[in-house]
């Protein structure tokens, strides 16, 4: 389009424009590039040459303003718009996928039970003790019997799950986090089931008062199992009176498996948190040794399964490269399916950031906006 053109479509166009010869001049009024007094007052003399050329180049300056003014306008009107596609936002890449959580809880429910179960049956093939004493343990030669160290290690651990559980529950991620948890519980619990049922060791000391057994009586191995489930397999219940259950030690799985999801999603300001929880589940393992409910290979078996357990699959679920690598020797576990399964959607690192557990209302959250309203003013 021409220039010429666009000036004929442009609409009429006035600036004011201000001199300074004497600070008391009225103010020249410039209509379509010419100069007029407001006034009826006579116009200086037109014979002085620097006038002239002041009144050229202010003329020149209000044509150029004009032309681009009209040329603007112009584009506004004859321009063709070019549509630019705006990327659809990508998708979310922490999905939280609470169905699969809740498989992972039956899981880890399911393994929990049937320890219980295998518990009861290995039970009846626990040799007596004046027949088989206990087995020569190293540590045992070393350190004396202490009666009420096991109770320490049982209040550690319901201390450190309980420090997990309220922990996790203010996590924001926690549907991701909680089915990793429940998987790796229903996992560690089914290694213990397999070790505990190939090879039943003897009592590790002669303190232990095992429970009559029952042999054919089927109801009250019933009874058994289900007074062992009511008081969660802790000697401080009274509910664990059966042996049998030693390689390798679910008290030590419980209060490490705590301690390596604590420290794993905490932040690292929490070093004080991470540090008092590491003293509560290296103390309460220590005293599993201390009170001679174990023996010293059901300790160490249960700390490497459960430590080698837990990274491997982190490492397998912050590193996404392997998770297609043809030579990760990690994908041949025997779980790599249910892994692909839960961890499918899960394309990033899940990142530690807290929020609160339930919906905040409607008024609180006017009220916060109105407080951070007033602190932004």
């Amino acid at each position: 389009m021409a220039a010429s053109e666009l000036i004929q479509d442009s609409p009429h166009v006035e600036a004011v424009v201000t001199t300074s010869n004497s600070p008391t001049s009225p103010s020249p009024r410039v209509a379509n590039g010419t100069l007029a007094r407001l006034n009826s007052s006579p116009s200086p003399p037109t014979d002085d040459p620097d006038g002239k050329k002041k009144c050229n180049k202010l003329s020149t300056l209000l044509q150029q303003n004009q032309l681009v003014q009209s040329l603007s306008n112009g584009l506004r009107r004859h321009c063709d718009y070019v549509k630019i596609t705006v990327p659809e936002e990508r998708s979310n890449r922490l999905p939280k996928e609470w169905w699969k959580t809740g498989v992972a809880f039956l899981y880890a429910v399911f393994n929990l039970l049937f320890t219980t179960v295998v518990i009861t049956i290995v039970h009846e093939r626990v040799p007596d003790k004046s027949v088989s004493p206990p087995l020569p343990d190293k540590f045992f030669d070393y350190v004396d019997r202490v009666p009420w160290a096991f109770t320490v290690t049982e209040v550690n651990g319901l201390i450190l799950v309980g420090l997990w559980l309220l922990q996790w529950l203010f996590l924001k991620h926690r549907a991701i986090i909680g089915r990793r948890c429940f998987f790796l519980i229903g996992t560690l619990y089914f290694y213990r089931c397999v070790t505990m049922y190939i090879t039943t060791l003897p009592v590790p000391g002669k303190h232990m008062v095992c429970a009559p057994k029952l042999y054919n009586d089927s109801t009250g191995k019933i009874w058994r199992i289900l007074r062992l489930i009511s008081g969660g397999g802790l000697s401080l219940t009274g509910s664990h009176l059966m042996c049998g259950d030693f390689l390798y030690s679910g008290h030590t799985v419980m209060l490490t498996l705590s301690y390596l999801f604590i420290k794993e999603y905490s932040p690292p300001w929490m070093r004080w948190y991470q540090w008092l929880c590491w003293l509560l589940s290296a103390s309460g393992v220590i005293c599993i040794l201390i009170a001679h409910e174990h023996y010293s290979i059901d300790v160490v078996v249960g700390y490497i399964v459960t430590t080698r357990t837990f990274w491997w699959y982190h490492t397998m679920a912050n590193t996404h490269a392997l998770r297609q690598a043809p030579n990760n020797y990690l994908s041949r576990t025997w779980w790599n399916p249910v892994f692909k399964f839960l961890e499918r959607n899960v394309q990033t690192v899940v990142p530690i950031e807290f929020s609160f557990p339930l919906p905040v209302p409607a008024t609180c959250r006017q009220r916060y906006r109105i407080v951070e309203g007033g602190r932004d003013e």
